[in-house]
């Protein structure tokens, strides 16, 4: 349980932090979770080792896995050279195949925990991005729809108004051609 709150300065503070908020359609975490709690979960739509089940991905992921590393980081909607941190950090964890995993189970609701994808990512990284890839062609056909206004905009075409033609009477000395 939360103490009250004993100056007055301090409470229209979160009162004016709060209406801030509200009209910024600003979420806490525990607004969240508790939206993410009714959410049922998902498996990945394929497995880690199901490489074959889309031979393209993993034709590319065997012989260019940081280009498809970097084609799923920016398909994702993240920085294209993300991956390359990869690549260059040389710590044993790699940070972007372990964020970008653990983003994306966030995203689309699927199930699994930190652990496990960092697991993964240090141990079969080409196998993660190649899952990855393929869970991204599943949203692609099956879009994710995530609503985060609560305004709705109708947006109407403008009306086609014909704009008035005025005759202008014949000047000398300037003819009109048709053609």
């Amino acid at each position: 349980m939360e103490a009250p709150l004993r100056h007055h300065s301090n409470q229209a503070e979160l009162s004016r932090v709060n209406t801030w908020a509200q009209s910024n359609h600003l979420l806490s975490v525990a607004e969240v979770q508790h939206t993410m709690a009714n959410e049922t979960l998902t498996d990945w739509d394929s497995g880690l080792l199901d490489c074959f089940e889309d031979a393209s991905t993993c034709c590319y992921g065997f012989w260019c896995g940081p280009c498809l590393a970097c084609t799923v980081s920016g398909r994702f909607g993240e920085n294209n050279c993300l991956p390359l941190c990869d690549i260059f950090c040389g710590v044993p964890i790699p940070p972007a195949a372990l964020s970008v995993r653990a983003a994306m189970r966030n995203r689309y609701g699927i199930k699994g925990s930190l652990c496990n994808d960092i697991f993964i990512s240090c141990c079969c990284a080409s196998c993660s991005w190649c899952q990855m890839h393929r869970e991204l062609k599943h949203h692609k056909k099956n879009p994710t729809v995530v609503n985060t206004q609560y305004n709705i905009v109708n947006m109407q075409p403008i009306p086609a108004v014909p704009t008035p033609m005025m005759m202008m009477p014949p000047q000398p000395g300037v003819y009109m051609v048709s053609q």
